[in-house]
């Protein structure tokens, strides 16, 4: 077995898994970072440029080690360590995201997401990657024999690694994140690496005690940091997992059960336990069924692109009760919850799909669609376009109405909200805002019914639920014609992550603008005393 690495299959193999395993790595990366600082295009752009970075690293250096010291054992060893990093990181990942970003947010005043994303992807993932990067030169350096088969034994290690990063790349996206999670995701393919490098030094006698540690330490990381909680301050948590596309987070507390895809901060959905109203952005959306004379009308029909678990639907059942429902939900698993721990009852019919694809594969028109598919800065841009918006509008009666919750406020000129909003009032001819108190959400209502604003005000009056009727009351107050300026959002340029980014830096420095006065003048002792 000392001589393994003379066998070409087996320094193939080498290549093969340790593409694998760079690709389940970025994968497993982008789920780690993601219930912390979501799931964003510029978060896939710090994860990719982070590993493109570690990778040409390790290739440098991997060349030049190989060409001084030509010892496959040296390989062997770093993918042992490599393995022994990677296992390590479902332990103390989340806590080194959180400790990253508690320093940042007292010490940076912008681009905080991108710059707690990039230390945390530098802390955590460069050296496993950048070892890793060593692989293809030094397997260069031990296959190739002669100048006359260079070509093509270069061309084979090509192969088998492109071929083990299709695997690395399909593998942890549809199989092992979705059935065991992140953590585990981790554990397997630092387990494939770890019998790489263990394999190749069976047989030989040196370093026998440190690879006996390798394997106890893989065993204690692979004990205590399979099913870690990325919420491990929550104690009461219904469910966490994850699917797909989403961090998924079940918490009951006294009056409601709510359903978040972010560990730290934000209510996707939420149910209250006495059936009453939720006192967030759904009550004032509740202003559109009133808008469109869904209470003067036999038939009505809802449609909710990004249905969650149903609160929307489950308020518009409650209080328009003969409406027939929709909704459209990208994540099968968050229908699956809705059934398990928010009651959304069956008659309720959703899709698994993507809103914009829904809209272009029916003809149905609607009385009222509900745009809810904006969560903190993963707005997605086909989802926030004028062509999209276009198509909403087709997809409306005469006298329908769009409700859309926008979800990042700010008073910064230019801001995400004013091009949502721009861009709306492009294609509709009436445009009202409202913002929901004690939030950063804002409610805009689109439609082409000029009587719009007058018949919400005298349908709001007729309403039999006194607390319903209330709250109309609050949003006929504040409910305001939105005046059309020259921001502009398409398929072909919709900067909406770069624009929600500063809207959440502004969001941070507000909420703990207080604790860094605390910290600049009394330090880590005062600031931990207030807090």
């Amino acid at each position: 077995m000392g001589n393994i690495s003379k066998n070409k299959y087996y320094l193939y193999a080498t290549e093969f898994f340790a593409g694998m395993s760079v690709m389940a790595v970025e994968l497993g990366a982008s789920r780690l970072l993601a219930p912390y600082f979501s799931s964003s295009q510029i978060v896939w752009t710090i994860i990719i440029g982070t590993i493109m970075i570690a990778m040409a690293l390790g290739n440098i250096w991997g060349g030049r080690s190989a060409d001084k010291n030509p010892d496959p054992d040296r390989l062997y060893l770093r993918l042992v360590v490599a393995a022994l990093w990677l296992a390590a990181i479902p332990l103390v990942g989340k806590y080194v995201i959180l400790g990253i970003s508690g320093v940042l947010v007292l010490t940076v005043n912008h681009n905080f997401l991108i710059l707690a994303g990039f230390a945390a992807c530098m802390v955590i993932f460069v050296f496993p990657l950048f070892l890793l990067g060593t692989v293809t030169p030094s397997l260069v350096k031990y296959t190739v024999e002669s100048l006359d088969d260079s070509g093509r034994t270069v061309g084979t290690l090509g192969a088998f690694n492109t071929v083990g990063s299709i695997i690395g790349t399909f593998l942890p996206t549809f199989v092992t994140i979705p059935a065991v999670g992140t953590s585990v995701t981790f554990l397997i393919f630092a387990g494939i690496l770890l019998v790489l490098g263990l394999v190749y030094f069976l047989g030989k006698k040196t370093k026998k005690g440190f690879y006996t540690g390798a394997v106890l330490f893989f065993v204690f990381c692979s004990i205590f940091g399979h099913s870690g909680s990325f919420a491990f301050w929550e104690d009461n948590l219904l469910f966490e997992g994850e699917s797909v596309y989403n961090y998924l987070q079940v918490k009951e507390t006294g009056d409601s059960v709510i359903l978040s895809t972010n560990v730290l901060f934000g209510v996707q959905s939420i149910m209250k336990k006495d059936d009453s109203l939720t006192g967030m952005y759904y009550d004032y959306a509740l202003a559109a069924p009133v808008m469109a004379g869904v209470g003067e009308k036999d038939e009505a029909d809802l449609l909710v692109l990004g249905m969650g678990t149903g609160t929307y639907a489950s308020q518009c059942m409650k209080y328009f009760g003969h409406m027939g429902i929709e909704g459209v939900e990208i994540d099968q698993k968050i229908t699956d919850l809705a059934g398990e721990y928010f009651k959304l009852p069956d008659s309720v019919r959703v899709t698994t799909y993507d809103g914009r694809a829904y809209l272009q594969a029916v003809d149905k028109k609607y009385d009222v669609i509900m745009v809810d598919a904006y969560q903190d800065i993963t707005i997605p841009f086909q989802m926030s376009s004028v062509e999209f918006f276009t198509m909403v509008r087709e997809h409306l009666k005469e006298d329908g109405v769009m409700v859309v919750n926008m979800n990042m406020h700010s008073e910064e000129e230019g801001n995400i909200n004013d091009y949502l909003s721009d861009t709306i009032a492009c294609v509709f001819d009436y445009v009202y805002t409202t913002d929901v108190r004690g939030t950063t959400n804002r409610e805009l209502f689109a439609t082409q019914n000029a009587d719009g604003l007058a018949a919400f005000m005298q349908q709001a009056g007729k309403l039999e639920d006194a607390g319903l009727a209330a709250m109309m009351g609050r949003v006929g107050e504040s409910l305001t014609a939105y005046e059309k300026g020259e921001y502009l959002l398409t398929d072909d340029k919709a900067p909406v992550e770069l624009l929600g980014m500063s809207v959440i830096d502004g969001l941070i420095q507000d909420e703990i603008g207080y604790y860094k006065e605390i910290f600049k003048e009394e330090g880590m002792k005062g600031l931990l005393d207030a807090m």
